[in-house]
């Protein structure tokens, strides 16, 4: 039997996946896990005229269910609220969406699944 996966670490590996993903496709990290009393947003990025509000999920199994399944409405909500927070203090005019990076075990590497503008309500 193998040794639990700290949460934490396993959260901070799926960050640094999804930042290298998204800087090689041109994007410019802004802020980290940035956080309100709403929640907390992993990563807050640039791309062209966008400010990208990033979640990222990353599953050590997909024993219950893939990373996307586990975006519910209730974390979709929170995301919403902790974007509009940071949306109230942005003093630039910016187009923002939300996208979800989604990391999947495979039997080589990580499968990445990239959804942009995943919140069509946003």
């Amino acid at each position: 039997m193998s040794p639990p996966v700290d949460p934490n670490s396993l959260g901070v590996l799926g960050e640094e996946i999804a930042l290298d993903f998204l800087r090689q496709r041109g994007f410019r990290l802004l802020e980290r896990n940035y956080r309100n009393r709403f929640g907390e947003i992993d990563l807050v990025m640039q791309d062209d005229g966008f400010i990208v509000f990033v979640e990222v999920r990353l599953r050590s199994s997909t024993n219950f269910g893939g990373a996307l399944d586990s975006i519910d409405y209730h974390k979709r909500s929170k995301l919403i609220k902790c974007a509009q927070h940071y949306i109230a203090n942005d003093s630039g005019r910016n187009d923002f969406r939300f996208d979800v990076v989604a990391i999947s075990p495979n039997k080589t590497r990580h499968e990445i699944q990239w959804l942009t503008n995943a919140f069509d309500e946003f």
